[in-house]
């Protein structure tokens, strides 16, 4: 199994930056792909952003493309999500996910995501 923990999330006025951190521990040998997921109220959860970690290959959505940016430091397993010129419309919870075991190229879709932490709030007020 694969633990993770979020912080990072907050408030913050529109333009404005946050970086949230994920602390991953537990068997991640097989998992090719981490991700970051978020969820507004009365919405589906959705795939933002998305790392290999082995090549480092990166993959956003489009709503947060040049705004976004993920990445990792495989030493500590740690996943990071850079967020910069934030917008209403980013307010949501955010998750980190691990992708299945074995798992290649499913990385744009939730069902791709085995383990999910327990959510950061980030909120961003006009």
């Amino acid at each position: 199994q694969v633990q993770l923990v979020e912080s990072g999330g907050g408030s913050v006025q529109a333009g404005g930056s946050l970086r949230l951190s994920c602390a991953v521990s537990g068997n991640t040998n097989r998992v090719n792909y981490m991700g970051w997921l978020r969820q507004a109220p009365g919405k589906e959860r959705e795939v933002v952003a998305a790392i290999y970690v082995g090549s480092g290959m990166t993959h956003y959505a489009d709503s947060v493309k040049g705004r976004f940016t993920i990445s990792r430091e495989n030493a500590d397993k740690t996943v990071y999500l850079q967020m910069t010129s934030l917008k209403p419309d980013d307010s949501a919870m955010y998750y980190c996910a691990s992708g299945r075991p074995r798992v290649w190229g499913d990385h744009l879709r939730t069902p791709g995501y085995a383990y999910w932490g327990q959510g950061t709030q980030v909120t961003v007020s006009s």
